[in-house]
C-alpha cells in the first residue's frame, strides 16, 4: 500500500537534490539520504511482513521485483545519456564517458568513482555525467545483501533482528564518522558508510508509535530538513555526524504521519506532490544529465534562465519515463528466467557500450579559424613532474621531501613554495635553474596556498593539513635560507565562513605569510595568479572553435607591500585573453597553464626576476 504522505516526502527528495545540482539550493544533497531512510523503512517492513505472515521470504520473488522497478528506467536513462553524450560532448572525453557507463552499467559506480577521485560534492570542469548513479548503485547493493541477512536473523527470532539491525546501524554509522575525517571520498560513497542511514529507517518498525504523538514533532523534523537544506553546502563534512540531521529529521517525519497537521497532509497529498513522488525516480536518474551535459558541450556554467530550462525539461523526461517505461514494466507479467536474462543481457550491452564509446575516444584536438592547429590532449593535460615524483603533496600530507632540483651543488639556491598555481610555474624554474645553474627546491601542495588564510574543509582538503604543511615547509625555508623564494597561490579560494570581507581576509593571509618568510631571504618574489578561465580550455578547444575559449578572466594584482611583484597577466592577455599563445595551448585545464606554456614563459620569468635584482 502506497503511504501518501511518504510519497510526498519522496518528491521532496526529488526535487531538494535536483535544486542542489542547479545552484539553487546550497544543502539540496540531503535529498539522497530521505530516499535512503525511506527505502529502509518501506524495504525492511516489505520483507518483515511477508516473513511474518508466510514464515519465509521468496527471494527469487524479492529479486524479481527489484529488477522490474529500477532496471529498465536505469538502463533507459543511461543508454539515453550515453548517446546524446556521445555526439554533444568533446571527443577527448569519451573516454570518460564510456568508462563511466561501464561504472554504472556494472552496479559498482560508488566505489568506482570514489577510486577515480570524482568528488561529488566538488566536480570539475567536466563532470560525468553518470556520477549520480552512485547512489543507485549503493542501493542495489543494500538490496541485494539486506533480504539475506533478513532471513538469517529471522532465525532467531523478532529480539535478533531488533539487534542485528541496531548493531549494523551503530557500527555504520562510527565508520562513516571516521572516514569523513580519513577518507572522506570513500565515506560518502560507500555502502558501509551509508548503511546507518537505511538502518535508521528500519528501526523506526520497532519503535513504538505511541512516542510519537506529540504534535510537535512533525514541525521539528520539517525546520530540521529545512535547516539542513539552506544551511549544509558542498563544504559541509558528510555524511558522519552531520548526515544525523537529515536522517533523523526524515524518520521523524515517517513516525510521526498520524499526527501530521492539515497544512502537511495538504501539502504531501495534492496532486502536484503526489505525481511529483510518483516520478521521484526517473525524476533523479534524468535530473543531473539534464543539467550538465549543456554545460558540458557549452564548455561553460549554465546561466539561471538555463538551468531553469533544464529542469522544466528533466520534469519533462520524467513524467514520460514514468509513463512508457517505469509503470509498464514494473507490472509487466514476465517468466522469471526471461527477466533474469533480460537483466543480464540488457548490463552487457551497456557494458559494451561503454567500452565501445571509449574506443572511440582520441588525444587529438584540430582547431579552426584564422590559423588552425592541431595538438595532442595528453601533451596538453601533462602536468608538472613534481606531480609524478611525490613532491607535490597531496590531500592528507603535511611534509615535503627534498624535492631538490637543477644544480644541487650550486652555491645559489631558489624555493618555489605555494599550491598548484605555484607548481604551474616549477617548468619554467626547473629550465632556468639547470641552464643557470642553480638549485631550486619545490614546496608545493594541492589546494594549500601559500598564503595563510584558513579555507573551510571540503572534500578531501583538511584545512589543518595544510596549516601543518605551512608551518613545515616555512621552517624549512629559514633553515635554508634560500637566495631567493619565489611564491604563488590560486587567488580564488572562497574563504571560511564568517569572514565578512573576502580581500581583507585574503591580505591578512598574504601578511602572514610575509611575517613567517622574513629574515629567510632577501628576496621575497610573489608571482600573481594567471588569468582565470571560464572553461575547461582543452575540451573548449575541442570543438574547433578558438574564438569561444579566448574568454579568460585577467587576474588583478593584489599583493601587500613587502612582496616584490610579477605579474604575468601581460604575457598572456592583450585586448583578451587567449587560449593559444605563438602555437602553445596557453591552460591544461580549466585553470592551471600548460607544461608548454610554462616553458615558453621561462625567458619572460628570468628577465621578470633580473628586474627585480634576483642572480638569474
Amino acid at each position: 500500500m502506497r503511504i501518501l504522505q511518504i510519497q510526498g516526502l519522496r518528491a521532496f527528495a526529488a526535487i531538494a537534490v535536483t535544486l542542489f545540482h542547479a545552484h539553487m539550493v546550497p544543502g539540496g544533497f540531503i535529498g539522497v539520504d530521505i530516499f535512503y531512510v525511506i527505502s529502509g523503512y518501506l524495504i525492511t517492513g516489505l520483507i518483515l511482513r511477508e516473513i511474518k505472515s508466510t514464515g519465509r521470504l521468496n527471494l527469487a520473488t524479492f529479486y524479481q521485483r527489484r529488477i522490474k522497478r529500477l532496471l529498465p528506467t536505469s538502463v533507459f536513462v543511461l543508454f539515453v545519456t550515453a548517446l546524446i553524450g556521445w555526439f554533444v560532448l568533446p571527443v577527448i572525453t569519451r573516454d570518460a564517458l564510456g568508462r563511466d557507463l561501464f561504472a554504472a552499467a556494472a552496479y559498482v559506480s560508488n566505489y568506482l568513482f570514489a577510486w577515480w577521485q570524482n568528488d561529488y560534492q566538488n566536480l570539475d570542469a567536466t563532470p560525468s555525467p553518470f556520477i549520480h548513479y552512485w547512489s543507485l548503485a549503493v542501493e542495489e547493493q543494500f538490496y541485494l545483501v539486506w533480504p539475506i541477512f533478513m532471513i538469517l536473523l529471522a532465525r532467531k527470532g523478532k529480539r535478533a533482528i531488533l539487534t542485528g539491525i541496531s548493531v549494523v546501524t551503530v557500527l555504520s554509522f562510527l565508520l562513516s564518522i571516521y572516514q569523513v575525517e580519513n577518507s572522506p571520498i570513500w565515506a560518502f560513497y560507500s555502502l558501509p558508510t551509508r548503511a546507518w542511514e537505511l538502518g535508521i529507517g528500519a528501526l523506526l518498525l520497532f519503535i513504538p508509535s505511541k512516542l510519537f504523538k506529540h504534535r510537535m514533532l512533525p514541525w521539528m523534523g520539517l525546520i530540521a530538513l529545512a535547516t539542513a537544506s539552506f544551511k549544509f553546502s558542498d563544504n559541509t563534512a558528510f555524511p558522519g555526524l552531520n548526515a544525523l540531521l537529515p536522517v533523523l529529521a526524515t524518520a521523524l517525519l515517517i513516525a510521526s504521519i498520524p499526527v501530521w497537521p492539515p497544512i502537511f497532509n495538504d501539502l504531501s497529498n495534492n496532486r502536484l506532490a503526489q505525481w511529483l513522488g510518483k516520478i521521484s525516480y526517473p525524476l533523479y536518474l534524468w535530473h543531473w544529465p539534464a543539467l550538465v551535459l549543456p554545460s558540458s558541450a557549452l564548455g561553460r556554467s549554465l546561466h539561471s534562465y538555463e538551468r531553469v530550462i533544464c529542469i522544466a525539461l528533466t520534469i519533462v523526461l520524467a513524467h514520460f519515463t514514468n509513463i512508457y517505461i517505469e509503470e509498464r514494466f514494473r507490472h509487466f507479467k514476465i517468466p522469471a528466467k526471461r527477466l533474469y536474462l533480460l537483466a543480464v543481457s540488457t548490463t552487457l550491452a551497456s557494458l559494451c557500450a561503454g567500452f565501445v564509446i571509449a574506443q572511440t575516444a582520441t588525444s587529438t584536438i584540430t582547431t579552426s579559424g584564422l590559423n588552425s592547429y592541431t595538438f595532442d590532449l595528453k601533451e596538453i593535460v601533462m602536468k608538472p613532474v613534481v606531480y609524478g615524483d611525490g613532491c607535490h603533496v597531496n590531500y592528507g600530507e603535511t611534509k615535503s621531501g627534498a624535492c631538490t632540483y637543477g644544480d644541487k651543488n650550486s652555491s645559489k639556491t631558489i624555493v618555489l613554495y605555494g599550491d598548484s598555481h605555484a607548481a604551474q610555474w616549477f617548468p619554467a624554474l626547473d629550465a632556468l635553474a639547470k641552464e643557470k645553474g642553480f638549485t631550486l627546491i619545490s614546496l608545493t601542495k594541492s589546494a594549500c596556498p601559500s598564503v595563510s588564510a584558513a579555507r573551510p574543509d571540503k572534500g578531501a582538503f583538511k584545512n589543518s593539513d595544510c596549516e601543518a604543511w605551512r608551518k613545515n615547509s616555512i621552517a624549512r625555508i629559514q633553515k635554508i635560507h634560500p637566495d631567493a623564494v619565489i611564491v604563488s597561490s590560486f587567488q580564488y579560494y572562497a574563504p571560511r565562513v564568517g569572514s565578512k570581507d573576502r580581500e581583507l581576509w585574503w591580505s591578512d593571509g598574504q601578511q602572514k605569510l610575509l611575517a613567517s618568510l622574513t629574515g629567510s631571504s632577501n628576496n621575497l618574489v610573489y608571482i600573481s595568479d594567471t588569468p582565470h578561465p571560464t572553461r575547461d580550455i582543452p575540451s573548449c578547444l575541442s570543438s574547433g572553435k578558438i574564438s569561444r575559449c579566448d574568454s579568460s578572466s585577467p587576474s588583478t594584482v593584489s599583493v601587500v607591500r613587502g612582496f616584490k611583484v610579477i605579474d604575468p597577466t601581460p604575457w598572456l592577455c592583450a585586448e583578451k585573453c587567449f587560449s593559444i599563445v605563438n602555437s602553445t595551448v596557453v591552460y591544461r585545464d580549466a585553470s592551471h597553464i600548460s607544461v608548454a606554456m610554462s616553458l615558453q614563459l621561462a625567458p619572460q620569468l628570468q628577465a621578470a626576476l633580473k628586474a627585480l635584482g634576483i642572480f638569474l
